[in-house]
């Protein structure tokens, strides 16, 4: 049987404001990325999170981010490779804390919102995010997006990694993310997004939004639990994956 991972980006919710449907999406998933205060989330929420994650047998995952909550962590920053390490080892090392004192293991780092896009085209950025994940724990895996200069920088700090793939938006010719702010970036029919699922972790592509098809490598999908009926589409896919051979679990 063919395994494949199921992450969700949970614990975004700010003090009087839910945001994400995390206690219903949370069992159809097998890892969870939670984000650590920058721009969602707080001590408390992260602590909640972590255990209902470790509870329902869902890998623990840190979310770092732009220190940017009201932008929700979607606003690119120019910053100085020193600046993106200390950020980055500052919100993974709280996490770190937070799993050790709760006895869950931290499997794994995904990068949140803009500071994920730019590493993903920046070495600097991802170099900067791979060193200092490393110096909280070489053992943690990096998640980012498939054939980016984030995995190269993880595989080259020798860290493990999991290449991701998105059920919900369009990609570039290149490989990246279509930007939000374009026409069709964000796949709303949830029919439309389970079919690209399936060819991204059966048939290794994709097709971009101008029509191309994409080679890429699926170990993990990403589900955004900020979307109108997220729960359901999670238990859809899991099902539609299920139903293809896939064991749904974090590598």
């Amino acid at each position: 049987m063919k395994n494949i991972d199921l992450n969700c980006d949970m614990g975004e919710s700010l003090p009087g404001k839910i945001i994400g449907a995390d206690d219903a999406i949370m069992p159809w998933i097998s890892s969870a990325s939670i984000a650590c205060g920058f721009h969602g989330g707080s001590p408390e929420i992260m602590v909640q999170t972590i255990r209902k994650a470790h509870a329902q047998g869902v890998a623990v995952g840190a979310h770092p981010s732009f220190p940017d909550i009201e932008g929700f962590g979607r606003r690119e920053m120019e910053r100085e490779s020193e600046d993106i390490f200390s950020m980055v080892l500052y919100q993974v090392g709280a996490m770190k804390a937070f799993t050790n004192w709760l006895g869950v293991p931290l499997h794994h780092v995904k990068a949140h919102g803009a500071l994920y896009n730019m590493a993903a085209v920046r070495p600097s950025y991802a170099e900067a995010i791979a060193a200092a994940v490393k110096q909280v724990d070489p053992a943690v895996c990096v998640y980012g997006l498939a054939g980016s200069a984030m995995i190269r920088a993880a595989e080259e700090n020798g860290l493990p990694v999991c290449s991701e793939v998105f059920a919900d938006r369009r990609y570039m010719p290149n490989g990246t993310l279509a930007p939000r702010s374009m026409p069709g970036a964000v796949i709303h029919d949830e029919a439309e997004a389970v079919e690209q699922v399936l060819s991204m972790v059966k048939d290794q592509r994709v097709r971009s939004i101008s029509g191309e098809w994409i080679r890429l490598k699926a170990d993990t999908i990403c589900i955004h639990g900020d979307h109108t009926g997220a729960a359901t589409f999670a238990q859809v896919l899991r099902r539609a994956l299920e139903a293809e051979g896939f064991q749904i679990r974090a590598h």
